[in-house]
């Protein structure tokens, strides 16, 4: 899974205002549009993390993002392609279980495709 990397890239995206969430993690999405893939590498889904001070100090921050890491490239293949989402970490996130974030990172990326789905299909049939 490719990474969001650029400012303007988390920008646009939160920009959409998509988001789902679950007890310890609030996904942001949003789709590429064609001429924005045309400059993209790939079409391949792409995941950026934010993680705030709030959370905790730097080792529990960065121990919160390599499990988003790892369970991102888990699930990946439930999203659709050119989906870009950002995970954001709520403050309980640390707290929780590794089994916990698995099942709530499967859980809404799940919702994230299927919500995907109906605007597509709602875009088609108007």
């Amino acid at each position: 899974m490719e990474r969001l990397r650029n400012h303007s890239d988390f920008v646009s995206v939160l920009r959409v205002r998509h988001r789902v969430s679950s007890a310890d993690v609030v996904a942001h999405y949003a789709t590429r549009e064609q001429e924005s893939i045309q400059h993209a590498k790939s079409s391949a889904p792409r995941l950026g993390l934010a993680v705030a001070n709030s959370v905790g100090n730097a080792v529990v921050r960065n121990t919160v993002k390599r499990r988003f890491r790892v369970l991102g490239r888990q699930y990946e293949s439930l999203l659709p392609e050119n989906c870009d989402v950002i995970l954001r970490a709520k403050k309980t996130a640390p707290d929780a279980s590794f089994a916990s974030l698995n099942e709530q990172i499967k859980t809404l990326f799940s919702r994230i495709a299927r919500q995907l789905d109906s605007e597509n299909w709602k875009s088609i049939n108007q």
